[in-house]
């Protein structure tokens, strides 16, 4: 698991290998991640927005961009956790994510960035 804390928000990451969505002969490996983000600011916040940086173990790259995540905006209120499940597929058998959700204050709408920690996607046979 890979975790980390920025401007009061603690984010937490696991990944799971998607053997029955992956295709390992045509180059397609999927991978679930689940994150849980809590809130350890006096003050409540909403996830505006997620920035992706994705990573193949041959090289390429990709960003992602866009609002919320899995569809939502949530809003957390001091001490409250929002979890949730998404996935990402590589063209390797290995890569790595990280990124940075935009947060906002919402007592004084001031928006700041939160880490995403930098977590692995590595199909368990390549672990041996």
């Amino acid at each position: 698991m890979a975790s980390t804390i920025s401007e009061g928000i603690e984010v937490n990451v696991e990944t799971f290998y998607q053997p029955d969505y992956s295709n390992p002969v045509s180059g397609e490996f999927m991978f679930a991640y689940r994150i849980t983000i809590e809130n350890r600011n006096p003050f409540p916040v909403k996830l505006q927005r997620r920035h992706w940086y994705i990573f193949d173990s041959n090289g390429e790259h990709r960003e992602v961009e866009g609002e919320g995540v899995v569809g939502v905006q949530p809003v957390l209120n001091p001490g409250e956790k929002y979890q949730y499940v998404s996935g990402c597929n590589l063209r390797t058998e290995m890569g790595r994510m990280y990124g940075t959700y935009l947060m906002e204050n919402i007592n004084n709408k001031k928006t700041f960035r939160v880490t995403i920690p930098v977590f692995q996607m590595v199909v368990p046979f390549k672990n041996n």
